[in-house]
């Protein structure tokens, strides 16, 4: 296990009310969720960038998601938080899911979107292989190959201002840090530890998302005792970014249930 220090890492927070922790996903950093602003009217919003994205530095040894986790627990010592509602998206799904595992007492409600326990193998082994793309050309070289995978080709075709977003974030990711990540999703295989999550939990994909990624939120429902599930048609991978109204809608209704 990694040591990962919390003391590089800045928390954007804002707003009032129960705090609800937002975690990003690879490429990206906690700009993702800028779009979750208006959640701040009854959220106290937490957000913060991963080990080697945006401006947390980049390990100097390879993690694993036990490590992010971890590394989350410590964030909530240090600045006192008891009990949060935690929602990731991809990278920051897996983080969220092996922290709901292990801190259960941490989390009150969980969102997972977008968000696989275990890559099957031959997307394990295309993780190993993209960092060593990265490490060889960059994050910015992958660019044109991932948007049509995080959006519709109406938003692509059109480059709509989320494509416009993620770009600039991907073209901005330092490639070790993305490699370092891609390595830790390889790597990760939750499917024993999710049963053990207690947390009421939403679990979102976007409507044409890949098939990894839909049949992980089926498995996830299925699995965990006290999931549903919700869909945001018309979009792929990157469905928050997409339709903003729609997924926060979701998060807003989920988290302020009876």
């Amino acid at each position: 296990m990694t040591d990962l220090p919390i003391a590089p890492i800045v928390l954007h927070a804002a707003g009032w009310g129960t705090p609800l922790v937002l975690l990003h996903g690879l490429g990206t950093d906690h700009r993702f969720w800028d779009v979750a602003a208006p959640l701040a009217d009854v959220f106290r919003l937490v957000r913060y960038d991963l080990p080697g994205h945006g401006a947390t530095p980049v390990p100097a040894e390879p993690y694993g998601i036990e490590d992010l986790s971890q590394q989350l627990a410590d964030l909530f010592r240090a600045q006192g938080i008891g009990r949060a509602h935690v929602a990731g998206w991809s990278l920051g799904g897996l983080v969220a899911l092996h922290f709901a595992a292990h801190f259960p007492a941490l989390v009150d409600r969980l969102a997972l979107i977008g968000t696989v326990p275990r890559y099957p193998a031959e997307l394990r082994a295309g993780w190993a292989a993209r960092a060593a793309a990265v490490r060889r050309n960059g994050v910015a070289a992958l660019v044109d190959d991932l948007m049509p995978i995080w959006f519709s080709d109406r938003a692509v075709r059109e480059t709509e201002p989320p494509v416009q977003t993620a770009r600039a974030m991907l073209a901005a990711a330092p490639a070790e840090g993305y490699a370092l990540a891609c390595e830790a999703l390889a790597a990760a295989d939750l499917l024993a530890e999710a049963p053990r999550v207690t947390a009421r939990t939403l679990v979102v994909s976007g409507g044409d998302d890949v098939a990894s990624v839909t049949e992980a939120a089926h498995w996830l429902v299925a699995t965990l005792p006290h999931a549903t599930a919700a869909t945001i048609p018309g979009t792929r991978h990157a469905a928050v970014l997409e339709r903003p109204e729609a997924a926060l809608r979701l998060l807003r209704d989920f988290f302020t249930a009876d």
